[in-house]
């Protein structure tokens, strides 16, 4: 991060000319020139700080002088409680509505005034030209598992070098508390499933959120309440229904932490314990709501069952009063052609007075917990249970046929994906990442189900996969329909290993395949998807458009270049394309390079 008072340029190089990485003038003035070389619209800046106090006019003029004459562009970054003058680029601000060139200023972290171009004289403002490039809101990632981010040493840059500057975590039923202390081991096996190592320091959700706040935010931060952690919370691993007094201490949970400033309340129905719950139990717990809450979740089934979970979604989500549903698809190749009957089903319930949404992410393969591929008599108890049925040669040979077999209800991965579709992506230990269940299997000489028990055991439950399941024409499909946000179900950072790249190019990929490449969205329709839309889904506060009185969380891309780079077995790759990020008018990305500090904050819902 650049000291105080210092520019947060950087040289990047230029074939007209070679520039000094810092000029100083006098003894108080740093220059620091910073060349974006994308395409021949997009200005050079020449950009002009103080070190060790304020600049006298007689040396900014010498200084300013000293850039023209190099053929460059100053920029004045703004300074402490200095207004910023936003000019030179197209505006999508939020709304859907056609691109527009303004110029927008931004005072005391939020919005200003938006003017028409070349309206506001730049006199007396510092200024910053994004001539060929696009500004828009910050981009809200509304299904995120980035909850362990805060607690991380390094600073997580997934996101923000994406252009998001907001995420919804606690999805799919997995959020870090409330933790009780009978089940507390059972919470942290059950974790470690997923996220990194960590200190559960905390009980109450209250509590979670005091330990993230304490640590600051790289992105801001909407957390929900995780079904799943309620069930553990009060039931551990049980496959059994909770009795009265469990509802009641699970509701209970659950209106703490909507108390201490949760969005609402998530599932994931594909997961143990949550897959041995009944319908009844969530619309109990989806009571404590109130009838103008939010349930987000991951549906029952996404494959063979998805419109019968779709039906469940509603009935659950009406009770709470508005239902989300978790990365909208149809899963497994028998599925595939689903997708119109899904979205009529979902159009219906809106038309008959319900508030339903739904996100997308942009790619046609899936990924989650290895464990995922068991079925559910498996996944009942702790660790070492699971462990020792795994370790069973009775319980390989079960395994085997259930899986051949299949069973009703249960979302068969292997049966929808393929041995070969199905990409081992992060382990513990870190052997087999980048490589398919079927290729490890084959150098081995035995048969794939023998790789996923030894992988499982290996490393006692912790490994992902990525799982291609999807088609392009579902995607598209639900993509293109007018309720659908973006969300990159990106897992927890910090694991290393082979992620899913949809953690590192989800919302540029939909700017650049999907609306520069394939024309599923214009591009003023993408940005409302990736901003209002999302926060007035989640009711997230002031954010979501560029409006006067609104927060300043801002993006900037080349539109022409903007797209994701990394690929299933090479995934670790920022964007390109993301020129600035800014969070209350902060910058915190500059020429796509993360500059340092954490500048989210966590949010609460409003209404």
């Amino acid at each position: 991060m650049p000291a105080s008072g210092t520019s947060a340029g950087s040289v990047l190089g230029d074939s007209r000319a070679t520039l000094p990485q810092a000029l100083v003038v006098g003894a108080v003035l740093q220059v620091t020139v910073a060349v974006v070389r994308s395409d021949s619209n997009l200005a050079d800046s020449c950009q002009v700080g103080t070190l060790f106090g304020s600049a006298t006019t007689e040396t900014m003029t010498t200084a300013a002088t000293t850039c023209r004459r190099m053929g460059f562009h100053m920029t004045h970054p703004a300074t402490e409680g200095q207004t910023l003058l936003l000019t030179g680029g197209r505006l999508a601000d939020g709304t859907g509505s056609p691109l527009r060139e303004a110029d927008v200023l931004v005072e005391n972290g939020r919005f200003l005034a938006v003017e028409p171009a070349g309206s506001v004289a730049p006199h007396g403002y510092a200024v910053r030209d994004l001539t060929g490039l696009v500004l828009a809101p910050g981009f809200i990632d509304v299904h995120s598992h980035a909850d362990n981010a805060p607690l991380l040493a390094a600073d997580d840059t997934t996101k923000i070098l994406q252009g998001v500057t907001t995420e919804v975590v606690g999805n799919c039923g997995f959020s870090l508390a409330p933790k009780l202390p009978q089940h507390a081991a059972t919470l942290a096996a059950f974790t470690a499933r997923i996220f990194p190592p960590l200190d559960f320091t905390w009980s109450s959700f209250r509590e979670l959120l005091e330990a993230t706040d304490a640590s600051g935010y790289v992105t801001n931060y909407c957390p929900l309440v995780g079904h799943g952690t309620l069930r553990i919370a009060v039931m551990g691993m049980s496959g059994g229904a909770p009795d009265d007094d469990q509802i009641v201490r699970m509701r209970r949970e659950l209106e703490l932490g909507m108390e201490a400033g949760a969005f609402g309340l998530s599932s994931g129905l594909i997961y143990p314990p949550a897959m041995f719950s009944e319908s009844a139990e969530l619309i109990r717990l989806a009571e404590a709501l109130g009838g103008d809450g939010l349930y987000a979740t991951h549906m029952r089934g996404e494959g063979d069952t998805l419109l019968a979970s779709i039906d469940e979604a509603l009935r659950i989500g009406a009770v709470a009063g508005r239902t989300h549903i978790s990365h909208l698809k149809s899963s497994g190749r028998q599925n595939w052609g689903k997708m119109p009957a899904a979205l009529a089903a979902i159009r219906t319930a809106r038309g008959s007075g319900l508030g339903v949404l739904q996100d997308v992410y942009p790619y046609t393969a899936s990924s989650t917990m290895l464990a995922a591929t068991l079925p559910p008599s498996f996944l009942i108890g702790s660790e070492d249970e699971v462990l020792g049925r795994l370790t069973d040669p009775r319980g390989l040979a079960e395994l085997a046929r259930t899986i051949e077999t299949g069973l009703p209800g249960w979302e068969n991965h292997v049966g929808g994906s393929g041995w070969d579709g199905i990409l081992v992506s992060t382990t513990a230990s870190h052997q087999d990442e980048g490589r398919t269940l079927a290729e490890i299997a084959a150098d081995k000489g035995v048969e794939p189900v023998t790789v996923l028990v030894e992988v499982l055991v290996r490393e006692r439950l912790q490994a992902s996969m990525v799982l291609f399941s999807m088609r392009e024409d579902d995607l598209e499909l639900a993509l293109a329909d007018d309720h659908t946000m973006i969300g990159s179900d990106g897992l927890p950072p910090g694991t290393g290993g082979k992620p899913h790249p949809r953690l590192y190019g989800t919302f540029p990929r939909v700017l650049g395949r999907y609306s520069r490449e394939r024309a599923v969205l214009a591009l003023p329709e993408a940005i409302r998807r990736m901003t209002s839309l999302a926060a007035e889904g989640f009711r997230i506060p002031d954010r979501g458009l560029v409006a006067p009185g609104l927060v300043a969380d801002l993006v900037a891309f080349d539109s022409a270049t903007v797209t994701d780079i990394g690929d299933y077995r090479d995934p670790v790759h920022p964007p390109v394309g993301i020129a600035w990020v800014a969070q209350a008018g902060r910058t915190v990305v500059e020429d796509g390079r993360y500059v340092g500090g954490r500048s989210g904050v966590r949010l609460t819902a409003t209404g």
